[in-house]
């Protein structure tokens, strides 16, 4: 173990300096504004670093990547630590994390493309699109389905770590299909990544387009997230982070082997900050999607008791104590994390990944966004 706390703290010091040099080099320039750090956020960039490399030493978690914009306009993005132990190679804004559930948000997008377009009625029952899905013991609308009010469980077991590489989101669904509902829908809120591989399979019959292409064609692409894309375990991908978990020691070991092809919608896709910086801008206000569509993904769902489950289309939604309006969503998989805020008043976004499983991301993020916020 020495060994990598050692590597660890000299990149640490080291890998700010790469943001400016040859990282900043070899990256495209970002579609939404300059990837170098701004002197008008100097304070709020040395405390936000100040917060990472305190983390990261609490934690354990080898590398992070950290990007802040406003409304649009990148004004600070930074690589810390390490990408991969065994090569020893730093972190950088070009490296692509796992982003585990901030996959819902990206999928959400082609909903909200496929609802404007008339293609997808949110209160449809999911059979409409997906006829060959097992009737239940209740009706399953489209909304349900995405806002985890359905009923549809969760990961049972060591499903988290499936190995199996699927040929199709359609495929995916048989590992859930022919299980009962845990409740009747929209009685209940229960968190479903499955639901997502049923979103995906309705994205599908939607557009008439294999859902990676149609995500790659109509949200990647668009929004030029050039370092966007679904996880494949047999592809090489340049700038994939390590993937990494501490054992009950504490000692960092490699994270198990998953093809994460059992979940695209859900949890499957990589990408860097940066990127989701770009993605998270895009839903400030009208753009990619109109006003409309956007709200209708931003207001939360509620039950047939009368509670808010703060969680409507792929996103979760808060007002804060200004007042202002918050969507926001977190992400784990196997060896990365990651999380996304925007705030729709301020418009500021704050996007970081991190390559550890359970990694401290989604407390990082907010606590980066306070500093900013100020």
């Amino acid at each position: 173990m020495t060994w990598i706390w050692t590597l660890l703290a000299a990149l640490l010091v080291v890998t700010p300096a790469l943001v400016g040099s040859a990282a900043a080099q070899d990256r495209p320039t970002p579609t939404v504004g300059s990837a170098s750090t701004s002197d008008d956020y100097g304070r709020a960039i040395e405390e936000s670093r100040a917060i990472v490399r305190d983390i990261m030493v609490q934690s354990g978690i080898p590398g992070v990547s950290v990007a802040v914009a406003f409304h649009g306009k990148v004004v600070w993005s930074e690589g810390f630590g390490v990408a991969d132990l065994e090569h020893s190679v730093p972190v950088t804004p070009l490296t692509k994390f796992r982003i585990g559930s901030v996959s819902k948000p990206v999928t959400a997008a082609d909903m909200g493309l496929l609802i404007e377009a008339g293609k997808i009625d949110l209160d449809a029952p999911i059979q409409r699109y997906v006829p060959d899905f097992p009737e239940k013991r209740w009706p399953i609308t489209v909304r349900q389905v995405a806002g985890h009010t359905a009923g549809i469980r969760h990961y049972v077991g060591d499903e988290f770590l499936s190995d199996r590489r699927y040929a199709d989101v359609t495929t995916s669904l048989e590992i859930f299909e022919d299980d009962p509902l845990l409740f009747e829908p929209g009685t209940r809120y229960s968190y479903s990544s499955y639901g997502w591989n049923l979103v995906s399979a309705v994205v599908e019959s939607a557009s008439g387009v294999g859902f990676l292409s149609f995500m790659r064609d109509n949200v990647f692409e668009p929004l030029g997230m050039r370092h966007s894309l679904a996880g494949h375990t047999d592809s090489i991908v340049d700038h994939r982070a390590g993937f990494y978990e501490r054992n009950e020691q504490g000692t960092v070991l490699n994270a198990p082997h998953v093809d994460n092809s059992y979940k695209w919608a859900g949890g499957g896709f990589l990408s860097t900050p940066e990127d989701l910086i770009r993605f998270g801008t895009a839903h400030i206000g009208p753009g990619v999607l109109e006003e409309g569509a956007l709200s209708s993904m931003f207001r939360s769902q509620v039950l047939t008791c009368g509670t808010e489950t703060g969680y409507e289309v792929g996103w979760f939604s808060v007002i804060n104590e200004k007042g202002e309006r918050i969507i926001h969503h977190g992400g784990g998989s196997v060896g990365g994390t990651a999380m996304l805020f925007v705030n729709r008043d301020t418009g500021l976004v704050v996007a970081a990944s991190g390559n550890l499983t359970g990694g401290p991301i989604r407390d990082m993020a907010p606590r980066i966004a306070d500093v900013f916020g100020r």
